[in-house]
């Protein structure tokens, strides 16, 4: 049985995380990574970017690529909170777009998207960038040796 007095700390604590998560996060980041829409990995992905960023996240992107546009976008992620939004972000942003708009896609882009990170999380943004670069660099040799 558990105690009211249980109950009543851990109802505190959550408002204390929320309120702290508020001051450090935009709306948008707090709403991208606690509800991602596009978290996950595609079955036959006809394109796979991994990159272990500087603080040790991992990011993996998967595409269905189909006459040049990139169909379907999803990532995956060990990472943080700031992690978690910017993948997400940069898969929302890629799907629909030809794969030269969507290498296009910078970091600077995706904070705009995101409302800001603070300093400390920038490198998120970049990592969820030259991890969809990687898996598009990655598609485009593996379609030229095909052709």
């Amino acid at each position: 049985m558990i105690d009211d007095d249980f109950v009543k700390m851990v109802i505190e604590l959550q408002k204390k995380i929320e309120y702290d998560e508020e001051k450090t996060y935009s709306k948008i980041v707090i709403n991208e990574y606690r509800n991602p829409t596009n978290f996950g990995v595609i079955e036959n992905p006809d394109a796979v970017g991994i990159i272990k960023g500087p603080c040790g996240d991992t990011m993996k992107i998967t595409l269905k690529i189909a006459e040049d546009i990139i169909q379907e976008a999803r990532f995956w992620t060990d990472g943080c909170g700031a992690t978690l939004a910017a993948g997400n972000m940069i898969t929302k942003m890629a799907k629909g777009k030809k794969l030269q708009d969507a290498d296009n896609i910078n970091s600077i882009q995706i904070l705009d998207a995101l409302d800001g990170l603070p300093k400390e999380h920038n490198h998120c943004a970049l990592l969820a960038v030259n991890t969809l670069h990687k898996a598009i660099k990655i598609y485009k040799k593996t379609k030229r040796k095909m052709i």
